[in-house]
């Protein structure tokens, strides 16, 4: 019997169970490096393109803003239809959506119209809720004992993507003046490249499908299925579990610390004469933090466990913003605090992810981590769309004291979690 029909009729062998998880994770991981050109190249020039349409620094956060915001608009749909049909047309459709978006964006800049612009970034942020769910599927068919591992491996896969695609500004802008089009426009040409071909390596390649594939073991073993769960629904399933608490509070404030800071960075070093070389592999330097160490990441949380990795994410995350924050008009300092912003970031989010997955049922986990992703882009969202006025108001230090104070109710939480676990384990005679 064949791998690719194993999963609807008898029970799969666990030699090709991890045969499907091996294959599943080498999709996954070449979808990433490629989707992963389109987001690192938007966000070197989303927040400058921002700032050229509108003349406003205010307004130049809406980029990024716009992306989260659409990343929290598509987080929930995509987690639906993958719930109901499997993650591979969730996730082909997602990297189709970012596509029309990366068209969007060049049209609106070429028709020079703000609002159509902030449409196209909205659906870009479909690329990045794609880039999100990516990792549960890594986790569908993953063993306990490797889930941070395989879920970190397919984390660490954009960063091929994301890194190099900042530094492509100058090669891109050439390629945008050969179709006639502004030099800040090749990243955009790239990102839509790069999501249309994430999109045909997802539909081609990723059979048989992870999700599906669990889901019949699931139903196979005895199990309920899936759960078809409201978002007030799987809060509510969240507020019962201290740990899937702390896992979604842990995600979203990294993502909102990281968001924050890193969203007005490009145009903090701008104002003071940064060239956009320099800015490109700032940003570059900082999405290697993100994504470079996270098979370590991985390793560590399944090593020493979720809730220890989450909070040392919490502690650089403080670092982070303390050093970029008192940089001034250090370029160098700027960047260390850039880098150790991505490296916090990773560590929450893997960690995060692994002790979300292990702190629920498989019959609600889908449907859960979609609202994770939710809450965590709305925080990202919001974060976003502050930055801009902090920044104004309060200068690039306010603005990482700001972001700092998003990490104090995950060492509550903590705290709580542990005290939990503790109450819950018995005792030894």
């Amino acid at each position: 019997m064949s791998t690719e029909n194993a999963h609807v009729g008898e029970a799969l062998p666990e030699e090709a169970r991890a045969r499907i998880q091996r294959r599943t994770v080498l999709v996954l991981m070449l979808a990433q490096v490629v989707g992963g050109i389109g987001m690192g190249a938007m966000l070197a020039v989303g927040a400058l393109i921002a700032l050229d349409l509108s003349g406003s620094d205010t307004w130049s956060g809406m980029a990024t803003t716009m992306i989260t915001l659409g990343a929290a608009v598509f987080a929930l749909p995509l987690a639906s239809l993958a719930a109901r049909r499997g993650r591979r047309p969730g996730l082909a459709l997602g990297w189709t959506l970012g596509a029309f978006g990366g068209t969007t964006v060049i049209a609106a800049t070429v028709l020079e119209s703000f609002a159509l612009f902030l449409l196209g970034m909205v659906l870009v942020g479909a690329g990045t809720a794609t880039n999100l769910q990516s990792r549960h599927a890594a986790a569908d068919l993953a063993s306990e004992a490797t889930r941070g591992r395989d879920l970190s491996v397919v984390v660490w896969a954009t960063t091929v993507g994301s890194v190099a695609g900042p530094n492509l500004i100058g090669p891109s802008g050439r390629v945008a003046a050969l179709l006639g089009l502004p030099e800040l426009l090749g990243p955009v040409v790239f990102t839509t490249t790069g999501f249309v071909l994430g999109a045909v390596l997802i539909f081609a390649l990723l059979r048989p499908d992870p999700l599906r594939t669990a889901t019949t073991e699931l139903a196979r073993s005895g199990a309920p299925a899936g759960v078809r769960l409201s978002v007030p629904g799987a809060l509510r399933v969240v507020g019962r579990s201290p740990g899937a608490l702390l896992a979604i509070v842990g995600i979203v404030a990294s993502h909102t610390v990281m968001v924050a800071v890193m969203t007005m960075t490009p145009v903090h070093m701008s104002h003071h004469g940064a060239a956009l070389t320099v800015i490109g592999l700032t940003i570059s330097l900082h999405i290697a933090g993100m994504y470079g160490l996270s098979p370590v990441v991985g390793w560590l949380t399944d090593r020493f466990g979720r809730v220890p990795v989450l909070l040392t994410g919490q502690v650089i995350l403080l670092v982070a913003t303390a050093v970029s924050g008192t940089a001034g008009h250090d370029e160098v300092l700027v960047t260390t605090g850039l880098v150790l912003l991505g490296l916090g970031w990773s560590f929450g989010l893997v960690a995060g992810t692994a002790l979300l997955a292990e702190s629920l049922s498989a019959d609600v986990r889908p449907r859960v981590q979609g609202v994770s992703d939710l809450t965590m882009n709305l925080g990202g969202a919001a974060a976003g769309a502050l930055s801009g006025v902090v920044l104004a108001q309060a200068g690039f230090g306010g603005l990482n004291l700001f972001a700092a104070l998003f990490t104090l109710p995950v060492f509550v939480l903590a705290v709580r979690a542990l005290a939990s676990r503790s109450r819950s384990t018995p005792r030894t005679p």
